[in-house]
């Protein structure tokens, strides 16, 4: 009952989830306690504590210590992936939660299609009943969440996931099929160019995985491209300019991505402080940046670098090295004959792959919708091959 709250929490609000995550917690230790789990599995243990240590240290030493130690209270997010991965108890409870993922997440594309096609233009005022919120700043679609990018993140995740699963062609694709299509087409309507990249991205991953299937799927998704494409001249126009180095937004990013790079060359150890970046950046931006001012500079790992310094980076780098090398021996663990387990762990490479594309154009770590559903599906190939991989000697505890 908690994880499907949990589930249904990261897709409809972050408040719901953070009260499942948290109650989980409480739920985990105390049914440690009384003996009704086994020893508690904390894989990626490391490097998640050398990253939160590391910011400890940027928030202490920046110019704002008691403003930087605030905003470290998003590294309790990371703890989702110690709670999920202790809270399924074996493959039969993970798959489950895999599928409860993906239909949840469907279910708030849906609503992000319902949200475009009632829309009644752009808003005008504030919005004071519930009908009047939903459909405000709803020319582009994002369902629950706050911002559109936040929609496009998760959707791009669930996407490049749930695509192994579908190349199977099993009894799965009857409700996969559909899923991804509704999805797929919500998240062409957040026109959120850096998910649709970071989509690209992981499904070329999983296509790789896939062998022969691949193939298949690969040309599925060119014709499924294709006809949104056709069929939404908004998201071709849109499409257009990813290349467009003329294009305004492309122009801002290039600026704040030298206005980062400043900031980290005079900054190089430990950074200027986790939130430190909206003090900064209005006294740097020079007279072509079109926004001026701004709290995060829309690139995961220059952000990092910037708040953190060059040590909290390396960090950050060494928690998805050490995950993409525990996937890795997740599949070479898993028996060949376990094909919807290794379409899991597929799955979860790829979704992991897709956010940090999309990363390098939007601070998604920073966003903790985004980052929750990423570690709750990082938690997967751990919680699928207990035996094999979250209690692997030495390794699998890093």
């Amino acid at each position: 009952m908690l994880l499907a709250t949990l589930v249904v929490g990261m897709a409809v609000s972050i408040s719901l989830a953070q009260v499942a995550l948290t109650t989980l917690f409480v739920w985990v230790l105390l049914a440690r306690r009384a003996g009704a789990l086994g020893p508690l599995r904390w894989p990626l243990m490391s490097p998640i504590v050398a990253f939160a240590m590391w910011s400890a240290v940027a928030a202490l030493v920046s110019e704002r210590p008691g403003e930087s130690v605030l905003a470290l209270k998003s590294l309790l997010t990371l703890g989702t992936i110690f709670v999920v991965v202790n809270s399924l108890p074996d493959a039969a409870a993970t798959r489950r939660f895999a599928t409860w993922l993906v239909l949840a997440l469907a279910g708030t594309a849906v609503v992000g299609l319902v949200q475009v096609a009632a829309c009644p233009g752009p808003s005008v005022g504030p919005a004071t009943t519930l009908i009047g919120k939903f459909l405000r700043k709803c020319t582009r679609a994002r369902a629950f969440y706050s911002i559109y990018m936040t929609l496009g993140g998760v959707l791009a995740m669930m996407l490049a996931g749930a695509l192994p699963r579908l190349a199977r062609f099993g009894a799965d694709a009857r409700w996969l099929g559909p899923a991804w299509i509704v999805s797929g087409a919500a998240l062409a309507l957040t026109y959120v160019r850096g998910a649709w990249v970071g989509l690209a991205a992981g499904a070329l991953t999983a296509v790789a995985g896939l062998g022969r299937r691949g193939i298949v799927v690969l040309v599925a998704m060119l014709v499924f491209a294709g006809v949104l494409i056709a069929a939404l001249p908004n998201v071709r126009a849109r499409l257009e300019t990813v290349q467009d180095p003329s294009d305004a937004t492309a122009r801002d990013r290039m600026v704040m991505m030298v206005v980062g790079l400043r900031l980290a060359g005079d900054h190089p150890l430990a950074g200027i402080g986790p939130g430190g970046v909206k003090h900064v950046y209005p006294k740097m931006v020079p007279p072509e940046g079109l926004r001026r001012a701004t709290s995060h500079l829309h690139n995961t790992p220059l952000q990092i670098m910037v708040e953190r310094g060059i040590v909290g980076l390396a960090a950050w780098l060494w928690l998805f090295v050490v995950f993409f090398r525990r996937v890795r021996v997740a599949l070479e663990r898993l028996p060949a004959d376990a094909a919807g387990d290794r379409a899991l762990v597929l799955g979860s490479l790829a979704a992991i792959v897709t956010f940090l594309v999309a990363g390098l154009f939007e601070y998604n770590f920073g966003d903790t919708e985004v980052l929750m559903v990423a570690l709750a599906m990082m938690a997967i190939p751990f919680a699928l091959a207990q035996d094999s991989v979250a209690t692997a000697p030495a390794a699998g505890r890093r």
